[in-house]
């Protein structure tokens, strides 16, 4: 199966130049390596071209968020008879075989469509990112299974999942019909959760390789954790999503988990100096119902008082 990486870079630093290295030295090799760069201004592009002459650098010379910017390099890896495309945060390594593994999975099951490795954290590889995703229509509308726990046998087991999160995922070109990769509705967070439920509309699954890993060091591109903007972005998208496949018991599991604990999670946020962030998240709900799209100019430093 021919896969082409794609990796999103907007001012990546070195995290660029770690990840792109860590797909060169996928056994077998990669068909291809594609670096979509969203005019950064680090340097991170010419490291990338001065250290990987292999790799393409795609440069778009603006910030189409990661959504636009991964179906930028799809379209390309299409171009260069991708079978699967895989797509990789640019904060983010995998072990030697992962690839291989990831791909068997594909090979041994033709209704599997996309897949994916258990992630750890790069600060601490005895604990778990992620090992798949799972939709459960309250805060942010989904989990990340196992996140934060132990590394452990559960977690290294091959398991189906509602969604693959979007830092390491694998997805059978021929799965989507056509579409694109992710809908550019989303710019940043939840299009990955989006991309499951078109699979699973389409009867494709969605799984977890847990007998192999990668290490992340997640939101990096937004300033990490619990931060404005991440917040923003996922509250608006979470509407969006909710309005394309939400119903009424969906709607009401949300405004009881996500929308009336606002309140109570403002008033834990001014102990704990994530304020900003809780209002950040009330600005993004109300501009989602609002059919407010985040962009680069809603996100960009200094756009409002928040970030």
């Amino acid at each position: 199966m021919r896969v082409v990486a794609v990796i999103v870079n907007w001012n990546g630093g070195v995290d660029t130049l770690r990840c792109v290295e860590s797909l060169l030295a996928q056994v077998p090799p990669l068909h291809a390596v594609v670096v979509v760069d969203h005019a950064s201004t680090d340097g991170s592009c010419e490291r990338v071209r001065r250290s990987c002459p292999r790799v393409e650098v795609l440069e778009t010379g603006a910030n189409l968020g990661y959504s636009g910017g991964n179906n930028r390099g799809a379209a390309r890896a299409r171009e260069l008879g991708a079978e699967a495309f895989l797509v990789v945060n640019n904060d983010l390594t995998l072990e030697s075989h992962c690839v291989r593994e990831l791909v068997r999975a594909l090979d041994a099951d033709e209704r599997l469509a996309a897949v994916g490795p258990r992630v750890l954290w790069r600060d601490d590889p005895t604990r778990i990112w992620a090992a798949g995703g799972v939709l459960n229509w309250r805060q942010n509308l989904s989990d990340l299974r196992g996140f934060g726990q132990l590394d452990a046998d559960e977690y290294r087991r091959t398991l189906e999942v509602d969604y693959v999160p979007g830092c390491a995922l694998l997805v059978r070109a021929s799965a989507l019909g056509g579409e694109e990769l992710f809908d550019d509705l989303y710019f940043a967070y939840t299009e990955d959760v989006d991309l499951g439920r078109r699979l699973l509309r389409a009867r494709f699954k969605s799984a977890c390789i847990g007998s192999v890993r990668a290490w992340h060091a997640p939101s990096s591109s937004t300033g990490g954790g619990y931060n404005p903007r991440r917040k923003y972005m996922m509250a608006v998208n979470s509407v969006h999503f909710l309005r394309r496949w939400g119903g009424r018991r969906e709607w009401l599991r949300f405004l009881a988990f996500d929308i009336a604990t606002l309140p109570l999670a403002l008033v834990d946020g001014f102990f704990r100096g994530r304020a900003k962030a809780v209002l950040a998240k009330a600005l993004g709900l109300w501009h989602g119902l609002r059919g407010r799209r985040v962009s680069a100019e809603t996100v960009k430093s200094g756009a409002t008082a928040l970030w």
